[in-house]
């Protein structure tokens, strides 16, 4: 498998569980604004070294998904900031330019050590 992109979860924000129920992680780099980094999974913030497609794979722990659909944003907004959201419900066209879609399965507990990578499909 090619690694398109690798990164670590540092620290679990207290109010990440309040976007479970909207099948939603929101990921930012450590340097997240206060106000935000309660709500986030705080990254290292790497580069993307491919372009991320829809048949790519998300694993996320143990964990993988499938990419369903990928934000015009999400590339630029990974490499720069670490900040993008994590959709969990099967979408096939992406709202947000900021947003990966991911398939509609249960999100699995993510714990601080945890890695995030993204690979061809």
């Amino acid at each position: 498998m090619q690694t398109k992109y690798k990164t670590q979860i540092n620290k679990i924000g207290p109010s990440v569980s309040e976007f479970l129920g909207e099948k939603m992680l929101i990921l930012f780099g450590d340097n997240a604004p206060a106000e935000l980094a309660d709500y986030c999974l705080l990254i290292d913030v790497n580069g993307v070294e491919k372009d991320i497609e829809v048949g790519d794979t998300l694993q996320l722990g143990e964990k993988e998904y499938k990419i369903t659909a990928v934000g015009d944003a999400v590339e630029k907004n990974l490499s720069s900031l670490g900040h993008i959201t994590l959709k969990f419900d099967g979408s096939t066209t992406p709202e947000l330019p900021g947003s990966l879609y991911l398939e509609d399965i249960e999100i699995s507990e993510v714990n601080p050590g945890d890695s995030l990578q993204i690979f061809a499909k």
